[in-house]
């Protein structure tokens, strides 16, 4: 595989105004994800900007970033429309991760974890999950849940369904979904042009285009939730975990 690592970043943020520019550790949130997806060591990694304010911050502090249509609906169109620029031939890149834009204190390991059910010809799209240790998150609807049958020692197992609300029912684990994931690129392609489907408008869930298109998603099991920063209060646990030392 030669996996390109796309991070898409835009200032319209309703919750957290600016999020990709907001300050964490001495340095804009976009920089350290950039930071965090170059630990990983995967690929070459590119910021997909929405603004030339995000990209001249990108640029500023070493890392490559390319301008994006704004109007673009997603983040996933997002990256391929960058995807188009960088590699416009199919020639460098077989694989494309899409690292969300408000991770900066991802363990930079989850990278090389959402490669792993690549490995399967099979599977069109690659992504994670962890077991679900708090009883509040089983039935929080901001907390997606996948279904996959992961059995005793089984690392890698595929998706049936993506929601908000509590499933499967009955006695046994549920698995927080970790919105990061790795396409195989003619299934990038694929996906950017399918119209939306039925359950995704009905549970707000991108994936379930996918699954509604009988594409196949694996899912590898990990141990930490990364934290995504949608509020100010995530912003300041961010600054917390980070402090004000400056990473590479």
């Amino acid at each position: 595989m030669q996996p390109l690592v796309l991070i898409p970043a835009r200032l319209a943020s309703t919750r957290l105004p600016r999020k990709p520019l907001a300050e964490i550790g001495g340095r804009p949130m976009i920089v350290q994800v950039s930071a965090r997806a170059t630990e990983a060591a995967v690929g070459p990694v590119v910021v997909a900007a929405a603004e030339a304010e995000v990209a001249r911050a990108v640029e500023a502090a070493g890392y490559r970033a390319v301008l994006t249509d704004p109007n673009l609906p997603s983040g996933s169109d997002r990256i391929h429309a960058a995807l188009r620029e960088i590699d416009p031939d199919g020639q460098r890149h077989d694989v494309i991760i899409n690292m969300q834009g408000d991770l900066p204190t991802l363990d930079p390991a989850l990278l090389r974890h959402v490669l792993e059910p690549l490995a399967n010809p099979a599977v069109d799209i690659a992504t994670l999950a962890a077991r679900i240790e708090e009883e509040n998150e089983r039935h929080d609807p901001n907390v997606v849940k996948v279904v996959a049958a992961f059995a005793p020692q089984i690392r890698v197992a595929r998706a049936l369904y993506f929601s908000r609300a509590t499933v499967p029912w009955g006695e046994g684990d549920h698995y927080h979904h970790i919105g990061l994931y790795a396409y195989r690129r003619p299934a990038l392609d694929r996906f950017v042009a399918l119209p939306q489907g039925l359950l995704e408008r009905r549970e707000r869930l991108e994936q379930l285009r996918a699954l509604e298109a009988g594409m196949r998603i694996d899912v590898a099991l990990v141990d930490t939730v990364p934290l995504g920063v949608d509020t100010p209060a995530d912003l300041e646990r961010a600054r917390a975990l980070l402090g004000t030392r400056e990473r590479p």
